[in-house]
């Protein structure tokens, strides 16, 4: 049995209260260790060895030597591969041939890509004329924002997570993070691999507990902490809006999402199928980004329902160990719970079940893990709870629509504004749509294709800010404006 401490000034520490909690594994729910529950002692201990750092060897740095030692950590997290992947799967259950292509490598390359995005991104600069003629130089300077919050989920662990941390670091700030609480594994091995690679003591602290009266809370209203990130649902990230705004912190959040897919007459139906089946499906649909709501043109409708009730049929559940499962189970007991409210809520509310809908029967040990059907809905109106609310299962309600115009209103139909995707081969109507959906970020014919480079988050209520590339640098640093006078 595993024993996850928090991470502090380059030490694996117990909590001083003794309180623990339980890490289980969703494949079969079999106890995979013990979780030190962090008080306000540790949070305490954690921020104040992340201020420290800033002074420190750390903050002496120049911005070469930081991302000497950033490539570093990614290629030491590379060396170490397996040990990540296999903690990664526990934590979430997910298949082995998801997590190794996407969650670790990814999670590793983090820590390069906005070291590079820094290193390549010029500040302004302004020559000012001045009454006696001599005139003035507006510098832009960039220094960091000091000891960052990060508060991650747990769909996604080590990548959102480094997708936090990289960029932070890289900036040459310190950052103390919360993981959640169903998935503490991967951050606290990532604090041997900073010791490894010789990060000073301070930079990287992890703590770990829940959200109210616990570490989350804890870490958010410290008041020596400079800003926060987070990604986690909405309702979460109004409460650390209100911590915040004590000491007017600033603050990044993603959070929830119901996003559409708009499946348009002229799209190429198996690149639509295929498509969609990713967005609404994979990691057992825990995806923020995922696609719940799915409106597809009325003349391709039953083909396009059809081809996608073929495709959920072949999905195969299976734990990590097995090379043939392409579907696994949600990350907790009580996710399932809430994932199968909704699926008896569909019922109520007059949904036709096309396919799922409910509890699997697997078989042996794994009987007692959080597995569920992936499953498709039809027969809903729009005010439907299952319509608005998210729900980050495998799930999605597929209905038609007549007119670009209707397909808009629909889609747009929402508190939340995440992401989009949009099937459909006239590049004026990909463009035209795309630019009329209140979302942050639209895919045309892809889903889930990432640039690092490029701006990251949410409208409405899916959060406030961008991360990612250049964005990421506004949100990591304060930029300064130095005026010589000549």
């Amino acid at each position: 049995m595993k024993e996850f401490k928090h991470f502090i000034h380059g030490e694996y520490t117990s909590s001083a209260t003794g309180k623990t909690f339980e890490n289980r594994c969703p494949i079969d729910n079999h106890l995979i260790g013990i979780v030190h529950e962090a008080g306000e002692t540790e949070v305490d201990a954690a921020v104040r060895s992340a201020k420290a750092a800033l002074t420190g060897p750390w903050g002496k740095l120049t911005q070469a030597q930081r991302t000497a030692l950033l490539n570093k950590v990614a290629a030491r997290i590379n060396e170490r591969f397996d040990e990540f992947l296999e903690a990664e799967c526990l934590d979430t259950g997910k298949p082995r041939s998801i997590a190794q292509h996407i969650d670790i490598p990814r999670g590793a390359a983090n820590f390069t890509a906005f070291s590079e995005t820094l290193a390549n991104h010029p500040t302004e600069s302004f020559r000012l004329d001045t009454p006696d003629g001599r005139g003035a130089l507006n510098v832009g300077h960039r220094v960091p924002k000091g000891v960052i919050a990060v508060i991650s989920p747990w769909n996604l662990p080590l990548l959102l997570m480094t997708f936090k941390v990289g960029p932070a670091l890289a900036c040459g700030n310190t950052v103390v993070v919360k993981p959640s609480e169903e998935t503490p594994a991967t951050t606290t091995l990532l604090g041997e691999v900073m010791n490894e690679c010789g990060v000073p003591p301070g930079v990287f602290n992890v703590v770990h507990g829940f959200g109210p009266n616990s570490a989350g809370e804890f870490l958010t209203s410290h008041p020596l902490v400079n800003a926060i990130t987070f990604t986690g649902e909405t309702r979460t990230g109004e409460a650390i809006m209100r911590a915040a705004s004590v000491g007017l912190r600033n603050i990044s959040m993603e959070c929830g999402g119901k996003n559409p897919a708009l499946v348009f007459a002229d799209c190429d139906l198996e690149k639509a199928v295929e498509g969609t089946m990713r967005s609404a499906f994979v990691n057992c649909g825990q995806v923020c980004l995922g696609t719940e709501r799915v409106y597809v043109e009325r003349p391709i409708y039953d083909a396009f329902l059809k081809r996608m009730k073929e495709e959920v049929a072949k999905l195969k559940l299976g734990p990590p160990d097995d090379a043939t499962a392409n579907f696994g189970p949600l990350v907790s007991l009580e996710h399932r719970e809430k994932v199968k409210r909704y699926y008896d809520l569909a019922r109520e509310e007059g949904a036709t079940v096309e396919i799922g809908g409910g509890i699997p029967t697997m078989g042996g040990n794994l009987d007692a893990g959080a597995w569920i059907e992936p499953t498709i809905w039809t027969g809903l109106s729009d005010d439907a709870r299952v319509i608005r609310e998210e729900i980050f299962g495998p799930c999605c309600h597929i209905r038609p629509f007549d007119t670009e115009e209707e397909a808009i209103t629909l889609a747009n139909d929402t508190d939340y504004g995440l992401a989009c995707a949009i099937w459909t081969e006239n590049s004026s109507r990909a463009v035209r749509v795309a630019e009329q959906m209140e979302v942050g970020l639209a895919w045309v014919n892809s889903w889930f294709l990432r640039d690092l480079r490029t701006a990251f988050g949410g409208a409405k209520q899916s959060g406030i800010g961008r991360e990612g590339g250049v964005h990421g640098l506004e949100f990591y640093t304060e930029t300064k404006n130095i005026c010589i006078k000549l």
